[in-house]
């Protein structure tokens, strides 16, 4: 949706979507119509590698026949009787899903809030050519940063149309501009890399290119040397970076498809301890110019700020219509589209910070690690088993001692949440914002 006019046909043509699939037979429907595009720009030793632009449309049109549901897809502006037959006839032929259907009319959205998501500005393939340079320079220009792993920014848009048979049309669109610098350090076998990278919704509000670039080097060259450390159970500190993945592990758990299929190590825990006194964690959809800020969700209802964890308590699930249904309660607008598919998801997910700095923390414990990297996916969200390679810096007498490598760390997440304390440094950039953590009682596996 570039302008007012791509706009008012993408509109246009939902609404006929949703009008034909209630002429070829269905009790209700909705359609959605995404449009995008993209610019994109890749250097390595102050050149050029790739350039790269893209724009798309997708339609998707789902229909319902009583407790029959099938969509259709499409990137083309194919007629709407055509699209329209097609999912009617899959739908007569699918099993029933009790737990399907539209969002109820009381629960739309009636007045769509503005919520400053696009950036007037259009950036062009020079700019973002110009940023990767500048973080790559500021990279090599580190002592100890011996090549680049390359850099790259990109640019886009994208707008978003739903219509309903319950009588929503409702639209919106977005623009993000993200741009990162991967430096090298060392030689050879001994060599390390690392990265920084920043992104953001509006152009005058991203980090100095040379800064992004200058925390890169600085990041690959103090992980040279890395040693091992043998197995133990200390005190492990998430930098911000990692400590986003805690919390994602969080949002899946309380995800009300995996509650309603008891599929989630959490599914007993609605207001019980789940975290430390005094913490609190919330999901705020409406977050100014947030990574996954939105007027309405993927069922056209309105979404309000969720408290989901209060003084270490769990307040409620992150719920759609239909899992809402399946378990019995009122849903939360937290329907996110996949796909042809709606499921329940987050938006903009804030650990709320502490009062303590990084610093205070590795004093306090004097003896620990720093976990700056993570590899591999080790959390089951069934059992909340959870292991974990990682790298990072060991720590001994309240600070810094030297870099460490391959090992792992194991806990369970019902535990490391009990015992898990925010700092002070909240990173608050993304659509999953924390500061740094301090996580007791987890097991180091070293040499």
């Amino acid at each position: 949706m570039t302008d007012v006019k791509a706009k008012s046909q993408l509109e246009e043509h939902a609404l006929r979507l949703v009008e034909a699939a209630q002429k070829a037979g269905a009790d209700a429907a909705d359609a959605v119509a995404v449009t995008g595009s993209a610019l994109g720009v890749q250097v390595r030793e102050g050149k050029v590698e790739a350039t790269d632009r893209s724009e798309g449309e997708d339609f998707t049109l789902r229909v319902f026949l009583g407790k029959q549901v099938a969509s259709v897809s499409t990137n083309a502006l194919e007629s709407p009787e055509s699209l329209a037959e097609r999912a009617v006839a899959m739908a007569r032929v699918v099993p029933e899903d009790p737990f399907a259907g539209l969002a109820e009319p009381e629960r739309l959205l009636k007045d769509i809030p503005s919520l400053d998501l696009k950036d007037p500005r259009d950036v062009t393939v020079d700019e973002l050519t110009q940023l990767a340079l500048e973080a790559e320079a500021a990279g090599l220009a580190v002592d100890g940063v011996t090549k680049s792993g390359g850099a790259g920014a990109g640019w886009g848009t994208s707008g978003l149309v739903l219509a309903t048979s319950h009588g929503f049309l409702g639209a919106y669109e977005r623009s993000r501009t993200s741009f990162s610098m991967t430096a090298v350090a060392g030689d050879g076998t001994a060599m390390e890399r690392d990265y920084e990278f920043d992104s953001r919704t509006y152009w005058e509000e991203l980090s100095a290119a040379e800064d992004v670039g200058r925390l890169a080097g600085q990041r690959a060259v103090r992980r040279l040397n890395p040693r091992k450390v043998s197995t133990t159970q200390v005190p492990v500190i998430y930098e911000p970076r990692t400590a986003r993945s805690l919390l994602g592990h969080f949002a899946g758990a309380i995800n009300g498809a995996s509650i309603a299929r008891g599929t989630s190590f959490l599914k007993n825990f609605m207001d019980k301890q789940v975290f430390a006194r005094g913490i609190t964690i919330t999901d705020d959809p409406h977050k100014p110019r947030g990574g996954a800020t939105m007027p309405f969700d993927a069922e056209g209802a309105g979404a309000e700020l969720l408290t989901l964890i209060e003084d270490g308590v769990l307040q409620t699930w992150l719920l759609d219509g239909a899992a809402a249904r399946e378990l019995g309660l009122t849903p939360n607008g937290r329907a996110r589209r996949s796909g042809s598919t709606t499921s329940p998801g987050a938006t903009n997910l804030t650990l709320q910070p502490g009062s303590t700095t990084p610093e205070e923390m590795m004093k306090d414990i004097g003896t620990g690690l720093l976990v700056t990297d993570l590899i591999g996916h080790g959390a089951n969200g069934i059992t909340g088993d959870y292991s974990r390679g990682a790298s990072g810096f060991w720590i001994e007498n309240g600070e810094l001692a030297y870099p460490v490598s391959e090992i792992t760390i194991a806990g369970n997440m019902k535990d490391m949440f009990l015992n898990l304390t925010p700092a002070s440094d909240l990173d608050d950039r993304y659509a999953v914002a924390t500061p740094s953590v301090r996580v007791e009682g987890l097991t180091i596996a070293g040499s």
